[in-house]
């Protein structure tokens, strides 16, 4: 169960998380902590001030974390009112029960959906157009977990009460709809594990950003049948060629 740390009064955590347990942070500290952890992984952040006054997913963030706070004291319509207007103004959509730990970043963010049940690790990215939605009508768990360090890229959907491991990475426009293990990487309709960990570029800071590099399974399949074809091309050539000097040689013997 991914690390959640949310509470504006206290930080306290919602879920256990299996590493070592960080400190617990108050409101304020983790506010600027969601705010320093930006200039780890967008090169564009100059200073504080303009993650603080510019950035949507900031935004959302902070006014999620005060949702989530009113939605655990039962103060339920005050928290999604607040949640509808964070949406309106950042066209980012969190919902007040979803569970989110430390260091959350939303890059860009437009077009972000977060459904009730999603519960999500520290030091997770998500880019633009990502869903993290439900599969069910049903009460009970119904949308993903995503565990510590995921990375999400533009345009993925993550659908129903799947599993997201540690570390792992979602390709950009992947439909994950099964369980993915830690540190691997999904691309594709339906999403498909297509590197393993020890075949993957990782730069010092541990965030690998190369996600519209990973390789698409259709594309290799298709590269794999024209190669065939061209061998194939190549046989019939060189039989022709060979019938051809066979029916020379007769001429020449009658």
């Amino acid at each position: 169960m991914p690390s959640a740390v949310e509470s504006p009064e206290t930080g306290g955590s919602d879920s256990p998380s299996s590493a070592k347990p960080e400190p617990k942070l108050g409101f304020w500290q983790q506010f600027w902590e969601d705010i320093d952890c930006v200039f780890e992984r967008d090169p564009a952040a100059r200073n504080r001030w303009e993650v603080l006054l510019t950035y949507p997913g900031v935004h959302a963030l902070f006014l999620h974390r005060i949702a989530h706070w009113l939605w655990k004291r039962r103060c339920f319509f005050l928290a999604r009112l607040l949640s509808f207007i964070s949406r309106s103004f950042t066209l980012i959509e969190i919902h007040p029960a979803a569970r989110i730990g430390r260091r959350f970043f939303i890059d860009h963010g437009c077009g972000v959906v977060i459904g009730e049940t999603a519960e999500i690790g520290d030091d997770v990215t998500l880019y633009h157009g990502v869903t993290l939605g439900g599969t069910s009508w049903t009460k009970g768990k119904r949308h993903p977990t995503l565990e510590d360090g995921v990375i999400v890229g533009t345009g993925a959907k993550i659908l129903g009460p799947v599993r997201i491991g540690a570390r792992a990475r979602i390709g950009a426009n992947a439909v994950v709809i099964q369980d993915v293990a830690p540190g691997m990487t999904v691309v594709g309709i339906p999403g498909r594990a297509v590197i393993p960990p020890h075949q993957r570029r990782i730069p010092a800071h541990g965030i690998d950003l190369d996600h519209h590099l990973m390789p698409d399974p259709v594309g290799r399949a298709i590269e794999q049948l024209l190669h065939r074809i061209q061998e194939l091309e190549a046989q019939v050539a060189r039989l022709n060629q060979e019938r051809e000097q066979d029916r020379q040689d007769q001429v020449r013997c009658e």
